[in-house]
């Protein structure tokens, strides 16, 4: 695999959400710089999706061994379906989600599967039921997905980013979340600020950097040879911004933003490296930015927030020096023509 990254024993991938496919490759080609590949994760019914929306991309990207479609039938066992209920439980329970506003929009559909249906159907039914009796879901009418509030439904696909993490190690993978949509973020964080789960304190918000050029119309294997020559750059600033992310979570909320001043310039010279080296070689303004959004805790406080992502069962992972420290967090991504 041209360019790999280095961060552990295990490949790092990014692990797309929140669709089992990309809206537009437009930061897509991009991800290939920070990751060793990209992940989908894609309903065995929808199987064919990714090769009918992007086909020549999708062609390319298995060609070279950078595309990875994991079916949840498959990667989704009992613990991550058992996670899953306890975490969306727990929200439930909280009371979070009711007071959503109803919706005039189509409720969207959620495959079964990724509610846990085949690991445990008893278990997702529990789950679905409780989000019928709050009129959040509503029955199925093909057998394979639920209609969906909204915003439920993003908090899902929010949780299972995270949720599914161990199951990719045991696949093979360090799954690390990231997407197109940053708004999305918004679910991880709202999530982690539940007054009854978790205290502010915890999350960090890494504002987006601009790092380099929309490689959207560049063909695939002119991005390999960019990324054989820069991809160490490039996965070193993600683990940087990672690791930044724990240090500053375990920094009292009032002391973060003199720490992050510390911090802010390093960063942000690292990131206007690779801008100035894509620039160079592809001759064009800059037009991706990327940040991050996430927590971390240790196993050792007692947080009620470790217990509910972990689901009870080793539902988040641990970090990859073998400490007690768990952390949730999603890698953001976006292209802009600001400056075109």
């Amino acid at each position: 695999m041209p360019g790999a990254v280095v961060d552990s024993a295990l490949p790092n991938i990014a692990f797309y959400y929140p669709g089992p496919m990309w809206r537009a490759s437009d930061y897509l080609k991009n991800l290939l710089l920070f990751f060793d590949g990209i992940a989908l994760l894609v309903p065995e019914y929808m199987r064919d999706r990714p090769y009918e929306m992007d086909p020549s991309l999708v062609a390319g990207l298995q060609e070279h061994d950078l595309l990875h479609i994991l079916e949840p039938e498959s990667l989704m066992d009992r613990e991550a379906a058992e996670a899953l209920a306890t975490s969306l439980g727990d929200v439930i329970a909280s009371g979070a989600l009711d007071d959503l506003p109803n919706t005039d929009r189509v409720y969207e559909e959620l495959s079964m599967s990724r509610m846990g249906w085949v690991a445990d159907a008893g278990l997702a039914g529990m789950l679905i039921e409780e989000l019928e009796a709050r009129s959040l879901a509503r029955p199925s009418q093909d057998g394979v997905s639920i209609p969906m509030h909204p915003f439920v439904r993003n908090l899902v696909l929010v949780l299972l980013a995270q949720l599914l993490r161990p199951a990719g190690r045991r696949a093979g993978f360090d799954l690390c979340p990231a997407t197109d949509r940053p708004s999305l973020h918004t679910g991880l964080t709202e999530l982690l600020q539940l007054p009854a789960l978790a205290t502010e304190a915890h999350v960090v918000d890494l504002d987006l950097q601009v790092v380099g050029v929309n490689l959207a119309s560049v063909p695939l294997d002119e991005v390999l040879e960019f990324r054989s020559e820069h991809a160490s750059s490039y996965g070193a600033y993600t683990r940087d911004i990672r690791k930044l992310m724990r240090e500053l979570a375990s920094i009292p909320a009032q002391e973060r933003d003199g720490a992050l001043d510390d911090r802010a310039a390093e960063i942000a010279e690292r990131a206007r490296r690779l801008q100035d080296a894509s620039r160079r070689w592809w001759k064009r303004p800059a037009g991706v930015v990327l940040g991050l959004a996430g927590a971390a805790w240790t196993a050792t406080t007692g947080d009620i927030l470790g217990g509910l992502l972990a689901g009870g069962a080793g539902g988040l992972a641990a970090l990859p020096d073998g400490s007690a420290d768990a952390e949730a967090f999603s890698y953001l991504f976006q292209t802009t023509e600001l400056f075109y």
